[in-house]
């Protein structure tokens, strides 16, 4: 956007609530960053084009990441009805790796003040293990749903779950504020009629006398 380059990844991680299975998330994030490349566009002459998801100015990771908590069903199920986010976040697997370094170092994530996200019974608000069949596995409570942002000149406003009941999942959502570089004033005049690929919408007024503006996005 301007002269801000933006990634937005969404991915779903592997599944499993056994030990070591976090270790599996890890290895996906690993290779999703070290596989994804980004081809330069058709015409495009930045030297600065980023190839990597690591490249951009702006990155926002999120999806089902599948990390877990680390306690028994009932464990975390006392923990949500008490509403006691902090402990389940102490055993919560995707703050633990993160704060060994074995996974998103250096990235963000807003605070967590709603309950896990994962594992429901269809329409319902229950959780799935509280329901479950004698032949069917219980899946503890997670957040599995999650966004994590890196990169300088962005601003979370807001991270908060929806109450769909469409699925077995609660979907998360989250609203930001992103800092974005403006093209210089000379860089404005040399834009053309017959070369220029931005919208009219896009281009910043002339006149505007900071080189930096905020863009709200969600």
């Amino acid at each position: 956007l301007h002269q801000t380059s933006f990634c937005f990844v969404c991915t779903h991680l592997t599944s499993g609530q056994k030990d070591g299975d976090e270790l599996r998330r890890n290895a996906d994030v690993v290779e999703i960053l070290r596989k994804t490349r980004f081809p330069h566009a058709h015409g495009a002459r930045d030297e600065k084009w980023p190839e990597t998801i690591l490249d951009h100015d702006r990155i926002i990771w999120l999806g089902d990441l599948n990390y877990r908590i680390a306690l028994s069903y009932r464990s975390v199920k006392a923990l949500v009805e008490m509403h006691n986010w902090k402990q389940l976040l102490e055993k919560d697997q995707l703050r633990i790796e993160q704060r060994f370094g074995r996974v998103f170092a250096g990235w963000k994530e807003g605070r967590i003040y709603f309950p896990p996200t994962y594992k429901y019974s269809y329409n319902s608000d229950r959780y799935a293990g509280d329901d479950m069949h004698p032949n069917e596995k219980r899946r503890t409570p997670a957040w599995c749903d999650r966004i994590l942002w890196y990169g300088r000149g962005l601003n979370q406003l807001c991270y908060v779950r929806g109450e769909s009941r469409f699925s077995d999942h609660r979907p998360v959502y989250s609203i930001f504020t992103a800092e974005v570089k403006l093209p210089s004033q000379a860089q404005f005049g040399s834009f053309t009629r017959s070369s220029s690929l931005m919208g009219v919408d896009e281009l910043p007024y002339p006149t505007y006398p900071r080189s930096y503006t905020d863009i709200n996005f969600y």
